[in-house]
C-alpha cells in the first residue's frame, strides 16, 4: 500500500562510499594507451602474442598476403562456385566497365583495362573474400567531371588520359598511406546521411548524363548540374533519334525489368547479371545486320586488342596539372574506399568473418598504384577472390581475342546499363528512416542530394562533409546539460523534463554534463549553469527553500583539459561569493586524476564536494539544510 510521508534523510541512512582515483599510470603508459586506441583498436599484433618465432613468420606471411591463409584450405568444390561466380560478374563487369570508361570520359578499352589488373592484385591482397573489384560509377562520374573542368577529353585526349592515370596514382597513394598510418577513421567524417544523399544526387546526375546517349545527342553540354542538363536536352531537340530512342527504351526497360524480377527473388540474381551483356550482344547483333549506325545509331568503333599497355611514363608527377591529379584522387580515393571497405564489411558480416579496414586500405591503395602503371583508372570493390581471379581471366581473353566485336556496340546500350545500375544508389526507404531517426541528418543528406544535382559533384559532397563537420563541432561546443530529480521512493535521479514524477530537491541545483569539457565549451557551460541557478532562484523551487548547493554529476564527462579544470575552479570561486558550494558527482579517469592534481589547496575534492553518486550527495548533505524531503513509501 503506497501512502505519503515526510523523513528527514539521516548520514546513517546510507552508506557513503569513497571515490577511489585511477591506478597510477606514468605519462609514457598514458600516452602507450592512446596512441594504440587511436591508431591500432582492433589490436592487429594480438594473434602475434605467446607464438614461437616460426609461427610469428607464418602469421606475418599471412597478414600482408591473405591469399596464403585461406588459399591452404581452398577445395574443388570452392572453385566450382568461384567459377560461376566469376563468370557471372565477367559478364557483368565487361559492359559495366566499357560504360563506366565513357562516364569517365575515357576511353572504353580503358573500362577492360581497369577490371583486369586491379582484380588480380587485390585476390592476393585483399582481406574479404567475396569482394569483386573493377570500376565503379560514382568515382567514374567525380573523375571525368573534376578533370573535365580543366582539360577537355575530346580537345586534348591524351592529356586527359594522363591526368586520370596520374590521379588514380594519387587515390592509390592516398589510400594505401592512410592503411599504413592506421588513419582510417577520416573516411569516418562521410556519414550515412551524407552518403545516401550525395549518392541519389550522384545517381539523378548521372541518369541525366545518359540522355546523351539515350536521345542520340551529338553536342552536349560539359556542365554537371541538373537544369543545364535539362537545358541542353531540350535546345537540342533537333538532334534527337528516334532510332536511338527506340532501341534505348526497349533495352532499358528489359534491363529494369531484370533487375526488379532480382530484387523481388534473390535467388534469381544471376538474370540481371546477366542482362547487361545480353543487351550488349543483341544490340550489337541487331546493329550489325541492320547496319543501324548508318541511320543515326552512334556505336563504339574500333578497340585496340591486347592486354593493358605500361602507362608510368603517362603519369604527371609535377608540373602545372600536380594540384589537379592530387585533389581528384584524393576525392575519388576516399569515395571508392568508403564505397568498398562498406561493401565487404556487408558480406563479411553476412558470412562470420572479419574484414581489416586498414589492410583494405592498403590493398585498395596498392592495386590503383598498380593499376594507374597499367592504364587503368581508379577502381574498388563494388560486387560480390579466386571469382576475381576467374573475371580477370575472363576479361583478359576477351581483350586479346573478342575485341572486334564490339565494334558495332550502340553507345545507346551503354547508357541504359549505366542508368539502370546507378538506380540502385537511390535508397528512398533509407532517406525515410533517417527522416523518422533524426530530422539535422536529414538536413545533411538533403543538402548533399541538392548541392550535388544543382551545384556539381563535389562541392555537394563538400557542402555536406562540411554541414556533418558543423553537427559534430555543434556537439563539441554546446554540450547536453540537464536538471536531475529524484524519483520518489529511490535513490535515483533522472532528468526532470523526461522522467515527470520525479522531483526537484530542495537546496540543491542538481544538473548533469553529458559530453566531454574542454576549452570550446568552457565558456558556454559557464553560462549555462549560471542560467540555471538564476531559474532556480526566480522558480517555485525558491519558495520551498534557499539554493545551498551545485551538484554536477561528471558520469557522463569521459575527458577534461586545462581549460575545464579552470572552469570547476572558476565557478567554484563564484559560489562561494553566492555562501553556496560546489558539489562533484563521481569523475572518472583522468577527469578525477587532472581534478586531483590541480586541487592544490584541497577544496575542491574534500569530503564534502567529491561524492560516488549524487544519492549519496544529497543524502550527506541534507543534513545541513533544516527542511524536510517529501519521499514515497
Amino acid at each position: 500500500m503506497e501512502q505519503n510521508d515526510t523523513t528527514t534523510i539521516e548520514m546513517s541512512a546510507m552508506e557513503i562510499h569513497k571515490v577511489a582515483p585511477p591506478p597510477h599510470k606514468t605519462t609514457l603508459q598514458k600516452l602507450k594507451t592512446r596512441l594504440k586506441e587511436t591508431f591500432f583498436p582492433d589490436d592487429p599484433l594480438r594473434q602475434f602474442k605467446g607464438q614461437p618465432l616460426k609461427k610469428k613468420l607464418i602469421l606475418g606471411a599471412q597478414y600482408v598476403f591473405p591469399i596464403l591463409e585461406w588459399g591452404p584450405n581452398y577445395s574443388l568444390k570452392l572453385l566450382k562456385s568461384d567459377i560461376v561466380s566469376g563468370l557471372t560478374i565477367a559478364s557483368l563487369a565487361i559492359p559495366q566497365g566499357i560504360s563506366y570508361a565513357k562516364l569517365a570520359n575515357l576511353p572504353p578499352i580503358v573500362g577492360l583495362y581497369s577490371s583486369f589488373v586491379p582484380p588480380l592484385v587485390y585476390a592476393v591482397l585483399g582481406s574479404s573474400r567475396d569482394l569483386a573489384v573493377g570500376p565503379v560509377s560514382i568515382a567514374s562520374l567525380v573523375l571525368g567531371s573534376m578533370l573535365r573542368e580543366v582539360v577537355s577529353p575530346t580537345k586534348d585526349p591524351i592529356l586527359f588520359l594522363q591526368l586520370a592515370f596520374s590521379s588514380t596514382f594519387f587515390a592509390g597513394l592516398f589510400q594505401a598511406s592512410l592503411g599504413f598510418l592506421r588513419l582510417g577513421f577520416i573516411i569516418d567524417f562521410l556519414s550515412k546521411a551524407t552518403l545516401i544523399g550525395f549518392m541519389a544526387g550522384a545517381a539523378i546526375i548521372v541518369s541525366l548524363q545518359q540522355l546523351k546517349s539515350l536521345l542520340g545527342i551529338t553536342n552536349f553540354t560539359k556542365q554537371m548540374g541538373i537544369i543545364p542538363v535539362l537545358s541542353s536536352v531540350f535546345h537540342r531537340t533537333n538532334e534527337w533519334s528516334w532510332q536511338t530512342i527506340l532501341m534505348g527504351f526497349c533495352f532499358l526497360v528489359f534491363l529494369l525489368l531484370t533487375r526488379h524480377i532480382s530484387i523481388r527473388k534473390p535467388k534469381l540474381f544471376w538474370i540481371s547479371a546477366g542482362a547487361p551483356l545480353l543487351s550488349v550482344i543483341i544490340s550489337t547483333l541487331l546493329v550489325f545486320a541492320l547496319k543501324a549506325q548508318k541511320h543515326g545509331i552512334s556505336v563504339i568503333g574500333e578497340l585496340q586488342k591486347g592486354l593493358n599497355p605500361v602507362s608510368w611514363n603517362m603519369l604527371h608527377l609535377h608540373g602545372s596539372y600536380l594540384v589537379l591529379v592530387i585533389k581528384t584522387g584524393i576525392v575519388t580515393g576516399i569515395l571508392s574506399l568508403t564505397e568498398g571497405i562498406a561493401v565487404g564489411r556487408t558480406f563479411a558480416a553476412l558470412k562470420n568473418y572479419q574484414v581489416d579496414g586498414n589492410k583494405e586500405m592498403i590493398a585498395i591503395g596498392l592495386m590503383n598504384i598498380v593499376g594507374s602503371s597499367t592504364s587503368c583508372y581508379v577502381t574498388t570493390g563494388s560486387k560480390t577472390a579466386v571469382s576475381n581471379i576467374v573475371m580477370a581471366v575472363t576479361i583478359m581473353v576477351t581483350l586479346l581475342f573478342l575485341m572486334p566485336l564490339f565494334k558495332y556496340t550502340p553507345n545507346v546500350i551503354l547508357g541504359a546499363i549505366i542508368v539502370t545500375a546507378v538506380i540502385g544508389l537511390i535508397d528512398i526507404s533509407a532517406a525515410y528512416q533517417i527522416w523518422k531517426i533524426d530530422k539535422f541528418d536529414f538536413i545533411v543528406l538533403l543538402c548533399a542530394f541538392f548541392g550535388v544535382i544543382f551545384i556539381s559533384v563535389q562541392n555537394g559532397l563538400a557542402i555536406a562533409v562540411g554541414i556533418s563537420i558543423f553537427k559534430v563541432l555543434l556537439q563539441i561546443t554546446r554540450p547536453k546539460t540537464v536538471l536531475l530529480g529524484n524519483i520518489p521512493g529511490t535513490r535515483i535521479y533522472r532528468n526532470l523534463d523526461h522522467y515527470k514524477e520525479a522531483l526537484s530537491v530542495p537546496g540543491f541545483l542538481i544538473l548533469s554534463i553529458e559530453a566531454p569539457i574542454n576549452f570550446a565549451n568552457t565558456t558556454y557551460l559557464k553560462e549555462r549553469i549560471s542560467r540555471w541557478m538564476e531559474e532556480y532562484e526566480s522558480g517555485e523551487t525558491k519558495k520551498q527553500s534557499e539554493l545551498r548547493y551545485v551538484v554536477l554529476d561528471l558520469s557522463a564527462v569521459s575527458a577534461i583539459d586545462t581549460s575545464g579544470i579552470s572552469l570547476f575552479k572558476d565557478l567554484r570561486m563564484v559560489l562561494e561569493k553566492k555562501s553556496l558550494e560546489l558539489v562533484l558527482v563521481n569523475p572518472i579517469g583522468e577527469v578525477l586524476e587532472k581534478l586531483q592534481r590541480a586541487d592544490d589547496t584541497k577544496d575542491m575534492m574534500g569530503p564534502d564536494c567529491l561524492f560516488l553518486t549524487v544519492g549519496e550527495a544529497v543524502a550527506s548533505l541534507s543534513t545541513t539544510i533544516k527542511y524536510q524531503i517529501p519521499t514515497h513509501v
